[in-house]
């Protein structure tokens, strides 16, 4: 029988912590400010499985199998997944993001290499959330070693960290400054990026997969109104193609969240985030903290950013020699937004066979 105190008491302490959105900052602030954080508040105070070789069975003549943990103490099995943009202008970051919060939540292989749940559909956000939910918490474990840890102990869980990330682009010239443009490096010209998401707003073609499953993300009437209206900054920056790529971002995690109601049983625990990665040619990227969630236990939990392009807002603030663009949503800026709930039937420790074997 599943105790689930420890980790709801984990939950709610990750709930009283702070979250700053809309915001553009350095990466690895919001790397272990935000994602990294606020995931540790699930694994505190428990046994940590991730390692390949503690999933060992026990001892049976070979030393390595002497490497397997004591599953009777109360553990929380981690697996990680996260979702980035193919586009190979920001693959700097994405080993960035591996060796901050992967590091930390992935789970690693017998001879050591990290093995993340790795998704690049182009344009960011996810090609399907269901899909991501699906093979996340199916391949976490598999049946004799779901057994083994959940017979373990009445308080283990295991936990699926989800980071949903999009990107855009930005080009400071002189004065200006260009979102969904930016240069690969100084002495490239400029281009689109994301590309996807601003050809998908500036020349829609019907017969392009990566289109049409775009403008599915956004929705109808945000795709109507991105490709008729300009968005902009207080200043009169046009940050259209930025708003529709952070609505591909929380649209993402907030599919995938409502997935895992489905998937995952009484003992899953799901943490997820989405970003926006915001590619510069004459400093490091920045990024923007868009959205987080939780689900666990009948409740899908989230805070942050919503899909609705008309109460997007921003303006641009002095940050030592920078500026930053700083986001708002329906007059929220940074801190005060509220936390939502959404609740859902638990399903029983059944773990669903994997249908892509």
């Amino acid at each position: 029988m599943f105790d689930p105190s420890a980790a709801r008491a984990r939950l709610d302490r990750l709930w009283k912590l702070s979250a700053q959105f809309g915001v553009e900052r350095g990466t690895n602030r919001i790397f272990l400010d935000e994602m990294v954080s606020d995931r540790l508040q699930l694994l505190s105070g428990m046994q940590v499985l991730r390692d390949e070789l503690q999933f060992a069975p026990s001892p049976a003549g070979e030393d390595v199998e002497a490497c397997h943990a004591d599953l009777t103490m109360p553990s929380v099995v981690t697996t990680l997944a996260f979702t980035n943009c193919g586009d190979r202008i920001h693959q700097g970051e994405v080993d960035r993001y591996v060796q901050v919060v992967a590091t930390r939540f992935a789970t690693i292989s017998e001879i050591g290499v990290l093995k993340p749940e790795a998704f690049r559909p182009t344009g960011g956000g996810t090609d399907d959330g269901a899909t991501l939910a699906h093979v996340t918490w199916a391949h976490v474990l598999d049946e004799p070693l779901r057994k083994r840890v959940y017979d373990g102990n009445a308080q283990s869980y295991v936990m699926c960290g989800f980071d949903l990330k999009a990107h855009i682009g930005r080009l400071d010239h002189d004065s200006a400054v260009l979102f969904g443009t930016t240069q690969e490096s100084p002495w490239r010209e400029p281009r689109a990026a994301c590309g996807a998401i601003v050809g998908t707003l500036k020349g829609y073609d019907a017969k392009n997969d990566v289109h049409r499953r775009i403008r599915s993300d956004l929705g109808e009437s945000n795709f109507g109104f991105l490709t008729t209206e300009t968005v902009r900054t207080s200043e009169g920056i046009d940050i259209t193609s930025t708003v529709a790529a952070a609505i591909v971002a929380v649209q993402g995690m907030l599919d995938t969240a409502r997935a895992l109601k489905h998937e995952m049983d009484e003992r899953g625990v799901a943490h997820l985030t989405a970003s926006l990665t915001v590619n510069r040619s004459a400093i490091p990227d920045t990024m923007i903290y868009l959205a987080r969630a939780t689900v666990f236990g009948g409740e899908l939990t989230w805070q942050g950013f919503g899909v609705d392009a008309r109460k997007y807002a921003g303006e641009m603030v002095s940050h030592k020699a920078d500026r930053r663009l700083h986001l708002a949503y329906d007059g929220h800026k940074a801190r005060g937004f509220a936390i939502e709930k959404e609740r859902y039937d638990v399903r029983q420790s059944v773990l669903p066979g994997d249908i892509f074997v």
